[in-house]
């Protein structure tokens, strides 16, 4: 068991082992001792101790992790040892000759290893603008003038169509770090980072400041145009990168934003739809329910959230690095099993959303038409009214997306308001009706099946034609989506005397295309068969019933919308004045004189 010890290493945290402690001490005292004296001894230690700092860093997990000498032994084989630049060997008495050579091959072989390994940083310290030329002109072993060149060649040719190139530099110009450290500055011409590069490093800088000073004279007037681009382009970066960085933290801000409140939404909703899926069986009998999928409900909103959710996590976690630069990356292993279970879900939800597509693109339809006589000839008068329903708990009133499955231990059926009242004339002698039940399935046969099955009641009683305001179908019917319909068609004799319930308004609110006589507005009144129209009997005089009213019926049949509405529902303006939506202003009526007819 071995004591450990905290140390501050070029500002970072890290949980040494007393023993890796110890030698990381000697290590540093023999370096500082073999550089006493050398111009720029504080840069070069400084510069040393970053970098092992940052080996230490990508060799630890985690925070708490403990740097043994196995690691320390691994960073001072890249660094190189002590007494490969003439430091003192007492210092390192306890290294053995064999582990002296063996680092010093390991340094070599790094040394060579990084040499071609370049990293692309923009170089500053030759900037004209912002070192995105020299910088790329190093990564690529280029002369910064031809890729400078390069750049403003590509500008030109470019200007005119919005000027991609010029985006593209400034692009690279904000998200392409700057070389600061002597270690970015080695990296960025691939030369290995250790102690002998960092110590040539820093002395070039130090006799290129001597040789500037001896020049000053010379240099005064050569290097005038250029000191003052650099300046006014150094002043034109600052600004840009400035109103780039605010740009960038508030496109931050609204990634976290946007992605938080997705993900959330999503886990919601699994949540609570998963929750209610397994607790409750019957969920998927809900009339607001539609899942023809064959999978369970959590399942799909499971799948739904890997789907959508992942790439909208990754938004949150791109807005996190841009608002701070201390969050960590993501481990590669995180990034792989999101990207799997991002493909799995897609792929798995595209599957069967081409399933489905191709399904119901070969749904066949279905028409079955029964016809049954009334005993209502042209003396009598007929009233018909819509009855709701005693065995079933649902609303009054015609719906077209309306269903609700039953599963009790008496009735196991499917429960649809998709009921279509039409009047129309005859020259019979009997009234007679027409039930028109329409229905799709996977092949004519299965819907002509469907079709059969569904059940619409009505009954007459004493001249009362009551009609049942629903119908009864298949339970389990293949397809869920599709609404099955029934037109129930009254056929009067003319002469006879027609009275609609006002519950019966929202069943016959027909276009022009279902030839249906009976027209809004016209509930509770006594109306008159005639050749193909109704003439009220009780209404004022000027009411016209003829054909000059078809302009109340809109010739667009696709924008007349059909509608449901319950018991209790406010009828819109348009509607109670009999008039479709959109449609033309009737022409007025010339008012007549009749004195001053002889």
């Amino acid at each position: 068991m071995n004591k450990t010890v905290n140390i501050n290493l070029a500002g970072v945290f890290f949980h040494v082992d007393e023993d890796a402690y110890g030698k990381l001490q000697r290590y540093l005292a023999a370096i500082k001792r073999s550089f006493e004296g050398v111009q720029g001894e504080d840069e070069i230690i400084a510069d040393i101790e970053a970098r092992i700092s940052e080996l230490f860093s990508e060799r630890i997990k985690d925070e708490r992790q403990v740097i043994s000498t196995k690691e320390l032994d691994e960073v001072i084989a890249i660094m190189g040892q002590p007494e490969d630049y003439m430091v003192d060997d007492d210092i390192f008495e306890d290294t053995a000759s064999s582990q002296k050579s063996s680092s010093r091959s390991s340094s070599k072989t790094q040394q060579a290893k990084r040499i071609s390994d370049r990293r692309f940083f923009r170089d500053t310290d030759n900037a004209y603008i912002g070192g995105v030329s020299s910088g790329m002109a190093h990564y690529m072993g280029l002369d910064p003038l031809w890729v400078r060149v390069g750049w403003v060649l590509l500008i030109a040719l470019t200007w005119f169509t919005l000027g991609g190139t010029a985006l593209i530099y400034l692009a690279l110009w904000v998200f392409v770090p700057e070389a600061q450290s002597t270690a970015d500055k080695l990296a960025m011409r691939g030369k290995a980072v250790n102690i002998d590069n960092i110590t040539e490093k820093v002395k070039e800088g130090f006799e290129n400041v001597a040789d500037t000073v001896k020049n000053v004279d010379y240099d005064k007037y050569g290097n005038k145009v250029k000191t003052g681009a650099q300046g006014v382009f150094g002043t034109l970066g600052k600004i840009i990168m400035f109103f780039f960085k605010i740009i960038a933290k508030i496109v931050g801000v609204l990634l976290i934003i946007t992605g938080a409140t997705v993900v959330i939404s999503l886990l919601i909703t699994l949540l609570t739809g998963g929750v209610v899926d397994i607790f409750t069986p019957n969920l998927a009998d809900m009339p607001w329910i539609s899942n023809d999928t064959g999978l369970p409900i959590w399942l799909m909103l499971l799948l739904v959230l890997f789907a959508v959710g992942i790439p909208f996590f990754f938004l949150f976690y791109l807005g996190l690095k841009i608002l701070s630069s201390n969050v960590k990356s993501m481990p590669l292993s995180a990034k792989l099993s999101l990207l799997g279970l991002w493909l799995i879900a897609s792929i798995t939800i595209g599957v069967f959303s081409v399933k489905q597509a191709i399904q119901y693109s070969n749904l066949e339809s279905s028409k079955v038409t029964t016809t049954e006589t009334l005993a209502i000839t042209k003396n009598d008068t007929l009233r018909i009214k819509m009855r709701g329903s005693e065995r079933f708990d649902i609303p009054f009133g015609r719906s077209s997306q309306y269903v609700q499955l039953i599963n009790s231990n008496t009735e196991d059926v499917a429960v649809y308001r998709n009921v279509r009242l039409i009047v129309r004339s005859t020259r019979d002698s009997l009234a007679y009706v027409q039930t028109v039940k329409r229905t799709k399935g996977s092949s004519y046969d299965v819907a002509k099946e469907q079709a059969e099955a569904m059940m619409l009641n009505y009954d007459l009683s004493d001249n009362e034609l009551a009609i049942d305001g629903f119908f009864t179908g298949e339970r389990d019917a293949q397809y869920r989506h599709v609404r099955p319909s029934v037109e129930f068609i009254v056929y009067l004799p003319e002469g006879a005397t027609l009275i609609a319930d006002e519950n019966t308004y929202s069943y016959h609110r027909n276009d022009r295309q279902y030839r249906d006589i009976l027209d809004n507005g016209d509930e509770e009144k006594f109306l008159t068969v005639g050749n193909g129209k109704l003439i009220c009997s009780n209404c004022p005089e000027d009411r016209d019933n003829d054909d000059d009213n078809s302009w109340q019926q809109s010739d667009d049949n696709d924008a007349w919308e059909e509608r449901s509405y319950r018991e209790g529902e406010d009828t819109p303006a348009w509607e109670t004045n009999n008039q479709a939506p959109n449609s033309p202003t009737p022409p007025p009526t010339p008012q007549i004189d009749r004195n001053s007819i002889n």
